[in-house]
């Protein structure tokens, strides 16, 4: 005996106008399937996701840069590739030849993404801070 599924209107999570979802898509269909709705709701779901995993891409990111830095390292000794010195993305004042020859490339890579993740988060900080003009 199958059963027939009563599909009821619904309003579209973006426009708010009211339509008849697919029967194939049940209760998964939340937009009136009108172009613009559905890119705005890929836009919104995926903006969600990466407010709720945002330490995703930045392991990845940090992953894929000590991966480089070996494989640059290994070349050098090698002899296969000249060494190369790192860009320096905090724009201090360290002369980056330098420390990158005492420390090592992978723990320079580790210290600059310490370095952004401080600068960053201050940036945050006074962002939300009230500034009060006390005149």
């Amino acid at each position: 005996m199958q059963q027939e599924m009563i599909l009821k209107k619904r309003p579209c999570r973006i426009c708010r106008r009211w339509f008849m979802p697919n029967p194939r898509l049940k209760d998964r269909q939340m937009t009136c399937g009108d172009t613009g709705c559905k890119k705005e709701w890929h836009r919104k779901k995926c903006a969600e996701w990466n407010k709720n995993n945002s330490d995703y891409f930045r392991s990845n990111y940090l992953q894929k840069k000590l991966y480089a830095a070996s494989q640059r390292d290994n070349a050098h000794q090698s002899g296969t590739a000249p060494p190369r010195a790192m860009t320096n993305r905090l724009k201090s004042e360290l002369p980056h030849p330098f420390v990158q020859e005492v420390i090592g490339i992978q723990h320079l890579i580790i210290i600059e993404y310490f370095g952004q993740l401080l600068v960053r988060r201050f940036q945050d900080v006074l962002k939300r801070q009230l500034y009060v003009n006390t005149g």
